[in-house]
């Protein structure tokens, strides 16, 4: 401000002129070439994954970011001003641009021609420092596995391991207000199958192999010859009726008498 109190009266103007001719100078300088409207602020914020360990940090389809915490404070930004998270390949950050309407947003179902899409939607109120104790401010990337990839702003779950890099923009309904750094790259993991161990079999390995061999045979021989011994008894003791009537019969002893001839008969 002391310069404009020099450059005033350089060319005859007075203090009130040289204070509106400063205002207007500041004004110019975040106004883009050619286009009249103010350049974006450029915020010094790289987005990091986070640092707390917790399940799911990275996945085959997810990462979690450190929400940027009162990291657009600026005066240029107001809480209606819509902040979005930009989610590239690494190979795409040099060709990105960034929408001036929302009807230019691109959502994840065109992430493979563009090769980035916009998501979590939010503004400046939700990443203030102040939080309820306990509770762990992180975003979670592409954990959403309900929305449809053809609507903006969808959290869809990414298509591959990457590498990916994003950023934040800061958007109102006249374009780009302000936005973040890229940050460094970030690869998710990968499937792996199982493979069998390359070589030969040591020989102690071999013979546990045949050890357990062996008593896995005599205990399926065992088990086989209680249940046919089993099997055997109880067929034994199975008693089996026919459709006749069953009777009892007596036995009776006959007693005869018999005369014994007088003696001295003829």
């Amino acid at each position: 401000m002391d310069n404009s109190w020099r450059l005033g009266p350089a060319i005859g103007l007075s203090a009130g002129q040289s204070q509106l001719l400063m205002s207007l100078l500041l004004l110019l300088t975040r106004v883009q070439p050619g286009t009249g409207v103010a350049a974006p602020e450029h915020i010094s914020y790289v987005p990091q994954l986070s640092n707390d360990t917790l399940a799911g940090r990275l996945t085959q389809s997810t990462f979690t970011l450190e929400q940027p915490l009162d990291q657009f404070s600026s005066h240029n930004i107001s809480d209606l001003d819509t902040i979005w998270l930009v989610v590239a390949l690494s190979n795409a950050t040099q060709s990105f641009t960034a929408p001036q309407t929302n009807q230019d947003i691109p959502a994840p179902a065109n992430f493979s021609q563009r090769g980035y899409y916009l998501t979590l939607r939010a503004n400046r109120v939700l990443y203030k420092r102040g939080q309820v104790r306990g509770q762990l401010r992180v975003l979670r990337v592409g954990n959403d596995t309900r929305c449809q990839p053809t609507k903006i702003g969808c959290n869809h779950p990414l298509p591959g391991p990457g590498p990916y890099r994003v950023k934040f923009l800061v958007m109102n309904d006249e374009g780009l207000v302000a936005e973040t750094k890229w940050s460094s790259d970030t690869l998710l993991q990968h499937a792996q199958a199982l493979r069998a161990v390359p070589g030969p079999q040591s020989p102690g390995t071999v013979v546990i192999i045949a050890i357990l061999s062996i008593l896995l045979a005599v205990l399926l021989t065992v088990l086989l010859a209680v249940l046919i011994y089993t099997c055997f008894n109880s067929c034994r003791s199975t008693s089996l009726s026919g459709p006749e009537e069953t009777g009892s019969v007596r036995r009776y002893t006959t007693h005869l008498a018999f005369s014994t001839p007088a003696e001295g008969a003829s």
